[in-house]
């Protein structure tokens, strides 16, 4: 009897932990506007741990966007790295569940200005902020 109670326990643990792959926390839509101006394209690619989107030439006032569900555990990252001009290539995480489980509930907008500035909207304060590139 012992020996069954153990087997069942440890069989439905499997199953929650096999099962939590498919479970999501909530779908969320991530956009990313090129706003250089003056006609300056840029160049994207951004990934996760399991998906890499692809590198992606954005002309001038142009956004690409993606979808994802948020994973059971809440550690859901996407990152990317952009270069525009001669620039180097900068990197930042484009949605991290920790950071911006608040500030992009459904939607994640990002902007990269004339200046070569980053900036993110905030769905709750209904603000853009200024984010800096993590370059090392």
């Amino acid at each position: 009897m012992r020996i069954t109670k153990g087997i069942n326990i440890s069989i439905g643990l499997l199953l929650l932990v096999s099962l939590s792959e498919f479970v999501a926390l909530g779908k969320v839509r991530v956009t990313i506007t090129n706003r250089l101006g003056n006609g300056r394209g840029m160049n994207l690619h951004c990934q996760s741990g399991d998906d890499d989107l692809g590198y992606v030439r954005l002309p001038d006032g142009i956004a690409t966007e993606w979808s994802f569900r948020v994973n059971f555990w809440g550690t859901t990252l996407f990152y990317c790295d952009v270069q525009w001009d001669e620039s180097n290539w900068h990197h930042f995480d484009v949605y991290s569940y920790k950071r911006d489980a608040v500030r992009c509930d459904t939607e994640c907008d990002w902007m990269l200005s004339e200046h070569g500035d980053l900036y993110v909207y905030d769905q709750y304060t209904g603000h853009w902020s200024y984010v800096p590139f993590q370059d090392n």
